[in-house]
């Protein structure tokens, strides 16, 4: 399914891309012959090897299990990105806001999924003007109450196009949805009798629940995704599609597998997992269990920054040019790669440099960060440089991607 690709031209908005770049349009970069040398800093890159790397391995292991995934295209927000998902088998593509939704019908998304609940009557009116616009399009979001259905319904959605609702399971301590199974029923029985509504399954997010992989984690995360399937076993569903079922972070998507895929004989189990396209150096680093506890090849982080020595002023400390503005540090600091070190502290344009014993960087030389958290690093770059090869002393821009942020 060909999407539309954001092609805008060129200029000095796009951040670290080099004057010769300016009037170009994105998809002429391939044939521009632009090396990362050429390229300002900080500047952000994404590796192809590494993604291709990683979508084959999550594809793969997801038909062997018998799951289908709608990854989520918040982390992103770039539609050559979910082109490639989309080649590579996703059954649809997550988000997490009626705005994103819109972005992604305009690119040509048939099947998306609204991992959240849509409070606004206004943009919920809006997804049931894209459905009646377009017969081949679906749109599911979430409910937790029934205020929110009573939300849903004034909308006003046409009942021969309806709006695909599921609901969403919580649990004490986690973030939103139903607290009880009864909880649950009465959402369901709201979303049955109003116009312009279906009732299409029980999703949740398990993330809150597990904080690690411990055996504790993979409990509390096993006793909540049971909570769905015991919800779904209490419901009864109209004529429409098949029921879903979906769950599934980029922590826990092995979990979700576990629990949910029983019952795929009588459900379309979608997780949502998003991160894994790109993965990090980070937090998906520690808690992807893609790899040993998955039996496939352990996935490669994509996404790299490079930023440039501006300062020494006392031994062992070096600044560079990336701060909050370029790379995440919501949950990790950048991590050193071609120099020993750690990153201490960053403010809006700089990084703190903590160097290693005997390790040196001189002013103006480029050091290569990782990064942790790619949902918090794409939305810092309406443009990023795809390169051949990380490891290469000068990488060659071989295309590049735009984000709808």
């Amino acid at each position: 399914m060909p999407l539309q690709i954001p092609d805008p031209t060129l200029g000095p908005w796009a951040k670290a891309f080099p004057a010769r770049s300016h009037g170009l349009r994105l998809s002429e970069i391939p044939d521009a012959g632009l090396s990362l040398s050429e390229f300002s800093t900080p500047v952000m890159t994404l590796h192809e090897q590494s993604v291709a790397h990683n979508e084959q391995a999550v594809f793969d292991w997801a038909r062997d299990v018998g799951v289908v995934l709608a990854p989520h295209g918040k982390t992103t927000m770039a539609p050559a990105l979910w082109q490639s998902l989309l080649d590579a088998g996703a059954w649809g593509i997550t988000v997490a806001t009626p705005w994103q939704a819109a972005v992604a019908v305009d690119a040509g998304v048939h099947r998306i999924l609204i991992a959240n609940a849509v409070t606004d009557v206004a943009a919920a009116a809006d997804l049931g003007a894209h459905l009646a616009a377009d017969p081949a399009l679906r749109i599911i979001c979430w409910a937790d109450s029934t205020d929110t259905v009573a939300l849903l319904a004034a909308a006003g959605i046409d009942q021969h196009h309806p709006l695909d609702v599921l609901v969403e399971m919580g649990g004490a301590g986690g973030r939103t949805g139903a607290r009880t199974i009864e909880e649950g029923e009465r959402i369901a029985r709201a979303i049955d009798d109003a116009p312009g509504l279906r009732l299409a399954g029980v999703g949740g997010y398990e993330g809150p629940f597990g904080p690690d992989r411990s055996d504790a984690s993979v409990r509390a995360v096993d006793a909540y995704l049971q909570t769905i399937v015991d919800l779904h076993r209490r419901l009864t569903y109209g004529e429409g599609p098949t029921p879903i079922l979906t769950a599934g972070g980029s922590a826990f998507p092995d979990r979700a597998a576990a629990v949910l895929a029983p019952l795929r004989g009588e459900a379309e189990i979608v997780l949502r997992s998003g991160a894994f396209q790109i993965h990090d150096d980070g937090f998906y680093s520690r808690m992807s269990p893609f790899g040993s506890l998955t039996g496939t090849a352990p996935l490669r982080s994509a996404m790299h920054a490079w930023a440039r020595v501006v300062s020494r002023p006392e031994p062992g400390l070096a600044l560079l040019d990336a701060g909050r503005r370029d790379v995440p540090f919501d949950i990790d600091l950048p991590i050193p790669q071609s120099v020993a070190g750690d990153v201490t502290a960053l403010n809006d344009q700089h990084a703190f440099l903590s160097l290693a014993p005997g390790a040196q960087v001189a002013v103006g030389d480029v050091v290569r960060l990782g990064l942790s958290h790619p949902c918090t690093a794409f939305d810092k770059w309406r443009v990023i440089p795809v390169i051949d090869d990380p490891d290469a002393d000068d990488p060659r821009v071989i295309w590049a991607v735009a984000t709808c942020f």
